[in-house]
């Protein structure tokens, strides 16, 4: 079973020095036929002004991860982390048995674009805990790179989760296969570019629910950056 959902789709929050596209039902967006897909619960494409940013706020039993794709974002925490998140890094936070947080936009008179994605974990009560990476253009270039994943396994975060998550950018005669499990579930979100994902064409902020299918097959893309998740069913 495939379903497009199209970008102009998503629920959008204008705040001012905050843009944002809500892929599933979160804050005052609601939407019941959007409320997950298995265990992702939350893709947030965030635009950030110069200067603002998120306050100090608290979370508790979720696996965050922050995607960033220009600027630079900050982020303080109650662990004692104080970060700088740049493009190309991935950041994982289990918020477990709680945390508190800030995320501010980093970079100078620009705005600092990125994704964040909650995934629900599989342990509860764990200790918080944080995690960046440096993903490496050349290791997502034509080819799908696993960037979280509930044991780390190849460079990835890890993940308190029972979930993968590909980073994979496609451009002219590039193409990949993913193998999956028919009894999950699978979703693709096209950051940008245009991309075909098991023969549906996909742009930027397009996003592919996947059902029953045992291969995710990539291909014709035209400056792509694509996220591809291997989820669990419920």
């Amino acid at each position: 079973m495939l379903k497009l959902r199209k970008s102009d789709d998503r629920g959008i929050a204008n705040h001012g020095w905050l843009k944002s596209y809500h892929s599933f039902s979160f804050a005052s967006y609601y939407d019941p036929q959007y409320t997950g897909w298995g265990n992702l619960l939350v893709i947030n494409e965030d635009r950030v002004a110069p200067g603002r940013g998120f306050g100090k706020h608290g979370h508790q039993n979720m696996e965050i991860i922050s995607y960033v794709l220009s600027g630079e974002l900050a982020h303080q925490d109650s662990m004692g982390n104080v970060k700088s998140i740049p493009p190309g890094d991935v950041q994982r936070m289990s918020a477990g048995t709680g945390v508190m947080h800030s995320e501010f936009n980093h970079a100078k008179d620009q705005t600092t674009h990125f994704l964040q994605i909650w995934i629900e974990p599989n342990e509860l009560e764990v200790q918080p805990s944080y995690e960046q990476k440096t993903i490496p253009l050349e290791s997502k270039q034509g080819k799908l790179c696993l960037v979280a994943s509930p044991n780390g396994q190849d460079h990835s975060v890890k993940i308190h989760a029972d979930a993968k998550l590909y980073a994979g950018l496609f451009d002219g005669s590039q193409s990949a296969q993913l193998a999956l499990d028919t009894s999950r579930k699978a979703y693709a979100h096209l950051i940008r570019g245009s991309l075909t994902v098991n023969g549906q064409k996909l742009f930027g902020g397009d996003a592919l629910f996947i059902e029953n299918e045992s291969n995710i097959s990539i291909g014709e893309g035209k400056n792509a950056e694509v996220l591809i998740f291997d989820l669990s069913a419920s």
